[in-house]
């Protein structure tokens, strides 16, 4: 008889004795995989190193798609590539666009992504350096700085979404010290001039090149416009305010409005040199100081 007069065998399934091993039951082996999980959570949490060589293997998965390596694994961590559902048709073929093709390709080469043994033995054997290199390629594709349309219904992103996304996107760029200029954006007829109202045209022009130069355009047809404004921008480093850094955008406020009570009386309309000029009034322009143009 067992414990408490019970039985020998008493709670185990009805065929223990038939000497053949069974599985173990799910339940128990829930349990005990949890006491497993809940080790190496603990095991991990003391070792950066392997840490880092555990979630390259998952976002190696999640960027290359490797065949066996994309889904599942034991790591709930995930980068989310993100696609770009409107975009101009010249980004594929931009600076930005190749620069991270290349990098892509030459980490596809070297990864050995069709074995899991394999991969888990290069990315522990790789330097930090490289190690580092790898998960910053990877969680690249996650980034998600798009401003889209808040759906008040709950699908899509709600506007705390996307406030917070936007807020994070310019923290972002300010560690980054990214550059949309240097990035290769620059105001063109198809990119922006042509894409939006007159006002926001000679808005630009008045920003890059001030109010003078923006009046000699205000008389334009859109088209006109649109092409002048592109000749009269071209190099001026302006970019719509879409597309600024926040921090820059609060120091260039700050240093306005300290300088504003320097500035009490001046006039906005200062000279117009003949780079500022419109093409239609620069041609076949007698030889003349550029303060005479600007006064006739």
């Amino acid at each position: 008889m067992g414990p408490a007069g019970q039985p020998l065998g008493a709670g185990l399934p009805d065929d223990e004795d038939d000497g053949a091993l069974k599985p173990l039951p799910e339940r128990l082996v829930q349990e005990l995989t949890a006491h497993r999980t809940l080790a190496l959570r603990e095991a991990l949490g003391r070792s950066p190193d392997t840490a880092l060589t555990l979630l390259l293997m998952k976002l190696v998965g999640d960027t290359f798609h490797a065949a066996g390596v994309a889904s599942g694994g034991c790591l709930e961590a995930s980068v989310r590539q993100v696609y770009l559902p409107a975009q101009a048709p010249d980004l594929k073929d931009s600076a930005v666009a190749l620069a991270v093709d290349e990098r892509h390709a030459a980490w596809e080469d070297d990864l050995p992504l069709d074995d899991e043994g394999a991969l888990w033995d290069y990315l522990t054997a790789l330097d930090q350096g490289c190690r580092l290199s790898l998960l910053a390629h990877c969680l690249s594709f996650g980034v998600n700085a798009l401003h889209e349309k808040v759906n008040p219904y709950g699908a899509g992103i709600s506007a705390s979404g996307l406030t917070r996304r936007m807020a994070q996107a310019d923290r972002l760029a300010e560690a980054l010290d990214l550059d949309m200029v240097a990035a290769g954006w620059e105001p063109t007829v198809d990119t922006y001039l042509n894409r939006v109202p007159k006002a926001r045209i000679l808005e630009a022009v008045r920003e890059a090149k001030g109010e003078g130069t923006a009046q000699l355009l205000g008389h334009l047809k859109k088209g006109e416009m649109a092409s002048e404004a592109e000749r009269l921008l071209k190099g001026s480093g302006w970019l719509p305010e879409v597309l600024r850094r926040a921090d820059l955008m609060a120091l260039e406020g700050a240093e306005i409005a300290e300088g504003q009570g320097a500035e009490c009386g001046s006039e906005d309309l200062e000279s117009v040199s003949d780079a500022d000029l419109p093409a239609f009034l620069t041609e076949d322009l007698p030889d003349a100081p550029p303060a005479m143009m600007a006064a006739e």
